[in-house]
């Protein structure tokens, strides 16, 4: 331990955003850092993602909404929400603490606690790209499409609820003919429309790996291949133990393994459980240039500009999240989505990919310390990993120097 009492040395778990981004706001005050991951850089939910920054749009997945559109989709496995048929109990467990927290109360709660993290998200971003991370982030507004006025209620309900939670979105209203001319890529069945301004997005592949490579640059070392299967604490600190008979001493410990976050967490004292959401996304050529994000809200797909072409990411699976691929999801992507688009190539698509986001049962991601001092916890971000990524990371980094808590990661709390 340093002088002041805080951690000189710490080995963050998971090799993802969440987890580089500790690393390197840890590094920023001072911490010498070992990131260890059973994969690699980015082998999670930090590669085929959407790579929306979108503090307009990181509206917790408990609303009420999504309880009456889950259970009418439940026995269908083409619907965008889908849980398989399955005698997990601990998959059913999880979904009934979602279910009860469907309810307008619970969700202005996570709103309401996810507000600071969306007030400061792309600062946080900012303070990474001016200072060593090389991947940019672009900034470009997202264009919300539907068919119909009447589909476009949900989320302009949903925008103004997020205004009057004190966040503040710029939007504005489409309809008609007027829809189509905000990207050539909407058909003329987008006869209704939202654009949220002031959204950024990024390649999340090459962002995390840029992250990955500026870490290791102010001198930390990235293990790939580490599968933790113990942490042991002692006066003397930590230690990270493999299933290859490796180990990592350090003063502090950091879980930063998204989806897979249950294994240790359980034996930290963790009791908010973490289910792999799978989302599957991949990339297609378009007729002309794609000139920002677009979000098709009543199919849950998202379309992002992506190396000259389109990166369509959709789907929330509540599988395990080393499952495989299933095909039929990617066909039920395409089949939702086309109706709205025009010149795309379906059928060149490539990257076709699976990755398991972490969700949590009350919308909100589990950020802090546990009860053993020295053992924190940063995941269960949902879908808004990418767009909270280095926040977390920041906020994160001050309670492990400092030994105080932030008031935003109160309603965080791992343990609660």
């Amino acid at each position: 331990m340093g002088i002041d009492g805080g951690p000189r040395t710490a080995v963050v778990i998971g090799a993802g955003v969440v987890g580089l981004s500790t690393a390197w706001f840890l590094q920023e005050r001072g911490v010498d850092v070992t990131v260890v991951d059973r994969d690699g850089v980015a082998s999670g939910a930090s590669w085929g993602n959407a790579g929306w920054l979108s503090p307009g749009l990181a509206i917790p997945l408990n609303e009420p909404g999504i309880l009456r559109y889950g259970l009418s989709s439940l026995l269908n496995p083409s619907a965008p929400l889908h849980v398989p048929t399955t005698p997990d109990l601990g998959l059913w467990s999880f979904l009934t603490r979602f279910a009860m927290n469907c309810t307008w109360k619970s969700w202005g709660r996570a709103v309401k606690a996810n507000l600071p993290l969306n007030e400061e998200c792309l600062e946080a971003f900012d303070v990474l790209t001016s200072n060593g991370v090389e991947a940019p982030t672009v900034e470009a507004p997202i264009m919300a499409a539907f068919e119909n006025q009447r589909q476009a209620v949900g989320l302009l309900h949903e925008l103004q609820r997020i205004n009057q939670s004190g966040l503040e979105i710029k939007y504005t209203a489409f309809e008609g003919d007027d829809v189509g001319k905000q990207a050539p890529q909407l058909s003329p069945r987008a006869r209704a429309g939202i654009r949220l301004d002031g959204q950024r997005y990024i390649d999340p592949g090459e962002f995390t790996r840029s992250l990955a490579r500026a870490v290791v640059a102010r001198g930390a070392t990235i293990r790939s291949g580490f599968r933790v299967t113990d942490v042991r604490s002692g006066v003397d600190g930590h230690t990270v133990l493999s299933s290859e008979g490796d180990s990592v001493r350090a003063d502090a410990v950091v879980l930063a393994t998204g989806a897979w976050l249950n294994g240790l967490g359980k034996e930290w004292g963790v009791r908010v459980p973490v289910r792999a959401g799978r989302g599957y996304s991949f990339t297609v050529p378009t007729d002309e240039p794609v000139p920002s994000p677009i979000y098709l809200p009543a199919v849950r797909v998202a379309c992002t500009p992506y190396q000259g072409k389109l990166r369509v990411a959709g789907t929330m699976e509540f599988r395990g999240p080393d499952d495989p691929l299933y095909q039929r999801r990617v066909d039920a992507i395409i089949a939702s989505a086309q109706s709205l688009l025009t010149g795309v190539s379906w059928e060149e698509r490539t990257d076709t990919w699976v990755g398991p986001r972490p969700v949590t049962p009350d919308g909100r991601p589990l950020i802090g310390a546990t009860h053993t001092p020295g053992r924190f916890v940063a995941g269960g971000h949902g879908m808004w990993g990418i767009t909270h990524g280095p926040i977390t990371g920041r906020m994160l980094a001050e309670q492990i120097v400092t030994g105080k808590q932030p008031a935003a990661l109160r309603d965080f709390d791992p343990t609660r």
